[in-house]
């Protein structure tokens, strides 16, 4: 383990509303599923939001009498799923990792790791959040049943794939940007090449920053042999950061031309450009708080592409 201090080392917020306002049986379960951290909650849901976007595009007329209130109802369904499911896939790497997070300071505070939450509470956990996340599925159309089904298996393989290869982030941007494809069969019931485009800059958007991510754990990970991008790229990060990112606006660009999106679009697809440069001119990739922050102003990126998609 790291000489890092592990109570300041840890990355469970204290004295949040969490500790505030749930009654104490409650915390380590809202802490399990991450609802004190909801960042990443936003990197899961925004994908969704590009494809709900595209989607509406495709079809060009109302789905209804009333495509305001078919938007704001897809849009919740949206948000309340992508805050039970990341919470279902936490619980799941939780599960896996309970003895790894116990070795990294990090995540050594995390509940089932700590004793706070039993292995076997948290799979009764998981199947309550499962059967929500169920739940909210059958009230979209029924090809997209089938395309939500099939992101689980993602989401269970994601945690072994730390142990058998350097590119586990590879197989989280497969899992978390599947919204993409979700979110536009939600409104179209099928797939198109622009929601395809998408997500696959998705796919190269989460190789960036959850390598930034990585590097904040790059000591402990190399100690108990998790592997990662961020020790495979090692101090070639940065200039493959500029690659996965760059192919990320080239990959959007692509989708905004095929879906048909006006100038706008790509006003605001060029201040995403501009941030992914600020990301990483400014990130030092050996300070694990400078890298959680660029992680966290990835929510703004994915805010810009949503925004460039709705202004075209």
């Amino acid at each position: 383990m790291s000489d890092r201090d592990l109570s300041s080392a840890s990355d469970i917020p204290q004295g949040n509303w969490v500790d505030r306002w749930l009654p104490a049986s409650w915390r380590p379960y809202a802490r399990l599923a991450r609802l004190d951290r909801p960042i990443g909650t936003w990197l899961l849901y925004l994908p969704c939001l590009w494809g709900l976007g595209l989607g509406w595009q495709a079809i060009g007329t109302p789905m209804s009498t009333d495509p305001l209130l078919d938007m704001l109802r897809l849009v919740a369904l949206f948000t309340l799923g992508a805050v039970v499911m990341r919470g279902a896939g936490c619980t799941v790497n939780d599960l896996w990792d309970r003895d790894l997070d116990k070795q990294v300071a990090r995540t050594a505070d995390r509940p089932i790791a700590s004793g706070a939450v039993s292995p076997f509470a948290a799979l009764v956990f998981l199947a309550v959040q499962l059967s929500i996340g169920l739940a909210i599925l059958l009230q979209l159309n029924k090809p997209s049943w089938a395309i939500g089904t099939a992101v689980l298996v993602l989401v269970f393989l994601y945690p072994a794939a730390k142990r058998v290869t350097d590119w586990p982030q590879a197989v989280l941007g497969l899992t978390f940007n599947w919204g993409a494809l979700l979110g536009f069969a939600a409104v179209t019931e099928t797939i198109s090449t622009a929601s395809l485009l998408a997500y696959a800059a998705g796919f190269f958007w989460t190789l960036g920053y959850d390598t930034i991510y990585a590097h904040q754990d790059k000591e402990d990970d190399a100690i108990v042999g998790v592997r990662s991008s961020a020790l495979a790229l090692g101090e070639k990060t940065k200039p493959a950061l500029a690659a996965f990112f760059g192919v990320t606006v080239a990959l959007l660009a692509a989708s905004f031309w095929t879906a048909g999106l006006g100038p706008l679009a790509y006003a605001g697809l060029a201040l995403t450009g501009l941030h992914f440069v600020r990301q990483i001119r400014a990130t030092d990739l050996n300070d694990p708080h400078a890298c959680l922050r660029t992680f966290k102003s990835n929510r703004d990126a994915g805010l810009l592409v949503a925004l460039a998609i709705v202004l075209g």
